[in-house]
């Protein structure tokens, strides 16, 4: 009898750990979009609880579970709101006295509980096991940061990750990645109401004071500029997306829980704040983050600065021909479309004698939606004979037959 006990109590810790190996298997062998040929090995960061829920895991898949309880212990008095970890611990003690066919074993606790909880950790853990390297490669989209942002921000829906990049002399570096949550029906909104998180190039605008927020968005709330002028051009609307924190007695949401807005955890959104510059710092939203080699993004780059740098040279020149042969024939700026600007740079080189033009501070990001899109932004100092002016000008570039054109144009 005491044998037969013995093997039903192995049985009980088998049957746990073949549970959770199902429910995250997948986790090690998780894709990376990668623009360039090769991909990089794995590497880790001590972002948040993923390496302890990690490490718990792997004693589990021992059958070490006692270790694993102390562990999860350990890992709620870091995080004593953090439900995931409440429901291991639950699942490790039943383990004890029941065989468990499936993770999340809470007894009377609503499935929809139980399913959120369940694709939390999956999101969690597959980020962790299939993270980039941050040393040889970087997100395709951060093309050039200008020298006065500090940092950028991406964020990749399908893993429910957010990724701090530092502007390193010119060169994107990796900081820390964070889970977050997003819209209940996914990414790429395009109307009000659509419970979904949008698609594209942004940046923060504002810090929301604490006594003027509610409980619900936790530490603060970060408001970005959705819908921006690309976005209005293709008919998206919508207010009111941020980032954001979790109620006080919440620790984190399921992976597609909020109404559109990014929500992190209130520890990492307090992280994050630190290194956000309002109006400056870039928040790059995309459905499946594609990573370059640093040679290939350097091409990148240097091919879309040079197509800059011809369209500054041949304004200078005076030659409206060759000046608007970089202009797309979907041209669009304030009122004008690509017959309406021809015209006015007509007129107004007729009285050209020279032109001067000198830009600084150029930031080029490329949109991770469905077009073929970087957002240029740069500060313009323009000299003439008869007039001289300063702006902070934004470009929209489109790769149309096969080279760069200028899309849209208007001041920043």
């Amino acid at each position: 009898m005491a044998h037969f006990a013995g093997t039903r109590q192995l049985m009980r810790r088998v049957t746990l750990a073949i549970a959770f190996t199902a429910l995250v298997g997948v986790c090690a062998t998780g894709s990376i979009v990668v623009a360039s040929s090769s991909k990089p090995p794995v590497t880790f960061s001590d972002s948040g609880p993923e390496p302890q829920l990690s490490r718990i895991l792997v004693e589990i898949e021992k059958n070490h579970l006692d270790t694993a309880l102390q562990r999860t212990e350990t890992l709620l008095q870091q995080y004593p709101n953090f439900r995931l970890a409440h429901l291991i611990k639950g699942d490790l003690l039943l383990a004890r006295s029941m065989p468990l066919s499936t993770f999340g074993n809470a007894r009377n606790a609503p499935e929809e509980k139980l399913t959120d909880l369940r694709e939390e950790v999956v999101a969690r853990l597959k980020a962790y096991r299939s993270r980039q390297a941050t040393a040889d490669y970087v997100p395709r989209y951060l093309m050039q940061m200008q020298p006065g942002q500090e940092h950028a921000i991406v964020v990749d829906t399908q893993k429910s990750r957010l990724y701090l990049y530092q502007n390193d002399n010119g060169r994107p570096r990796f900081v820390a990645d964070y889970y977050i949550t997003h819209g209940k029906l996914g990414a790429d909104k395009t109307r009000e109401g659509d419970k979904k998180t949008p698609v594209g190039v942004y940046h923060v605008t504002s810090s929301l004071p604490l006594n003027k927020l509610g409980d619900f968005y936790g530490s603060g709330a970060f408001p970005i500029n959705y819908p921006n002028e690309w976005d209005k051009r293709q008919g998206r609307n919508g207010h009111g997306i941020w980032l954001h924190g979790t109620p006080s007695d919440t620790f984190s949401r399921p992976p597609k829980a909020s109404d559109g807005c990014v929500v992190l955890a209130n520890t990492d959104l307090d992280a994050l704040a630190k290194n956000l510059q309002i109006g400056l710092t870039p928040v790059i939203i995309s459905n499946s983050v594609e990573w370059l080699s640093f040679d290939d993004w350097q091409k990148e780059r240097s091919t879309l600065n040079k197509k800059i740098e011809e369209w500054r040279n041949d304004w200078e020149s005076r030659d409206v021909g060759r000046y608007l042969k970089h202009y797309s024939k979907k041209f669009q700026s304030k009122d004008q479309d690509l017959e309406q600007f021809a015209q006015q740079k007509q007129k107004v080189n007729a009285g050209k004698e020279w032109i001067k033009v000198k830009l600084s501070n150029v930031s080029m990001f490329r949109n991770p939606g469905k077009e073929e899109l970087v957002i240029v932004t740069f500060e313009q100092d323009y000299q003439s004979n008869n007039l001289n002016n300063q702006m902070k000008k934004r470009q929209y570039w489109v790769s149309e037959d096969g080279t760069w054109k200028i899309i849209f144009e208007g001041a920043s």
